[in-house]
C-alpha cells in the first residue's frame, strides 16, 4: 500500500514539474500548449498501463486466495470424514 502511494506522488510531482517548466520555457504559447496536451497524454497513458497491471496482480492474487481456501475446505472436509469412519 505504501508502495503504491509513493509511486502515485512520485508520478503526481514529475507531471507537476513537466508541466511547470512547459509553462516557464520560451516557447509560443501554442507550442507550449502542444508539449503540454503530448505530456498529458504520454501520462495517461503510462497511469492507465500501471492500473492494468494492477488490476492483472489483483485477480492473480484473488485467484490464489480462492485456490488455497477450495484446498484447505478440501481437506478440512476429508479429516471430517476420517472422522466419521
Amino acid at each position: 500500500m505504501i508502495n503504491n502511494k509513493v509511486f502515485w506522488g512520485i508520478v503526481t510531482a514529475a507531471a507537476a514539474g513537466a508541466v511547470i517548466g512547459l509553462l516557464f520555457a520560451p516557447d509560443e504559447g501554442a507550442r507550449t500548449r502542444k508539449k503540454i496536451r503530448k505530456s498529458a497524454d504520454d501520462w495517461s497513458h503510462e497511469a492507465l498501463d500501471s492500473i492494468e497491471s494492477s488490476k492483472r496482480k489483483l485477480v492473480d492474487a484473488a485467484k490464489k486466495i480462492k485456490q488455497t481456501a477450495n484446498h484447505i475446505t478440501d481437506e478440512a472436509k476429508q479429516k471430517l470424514d476420517d472422522v466419521k469412519s
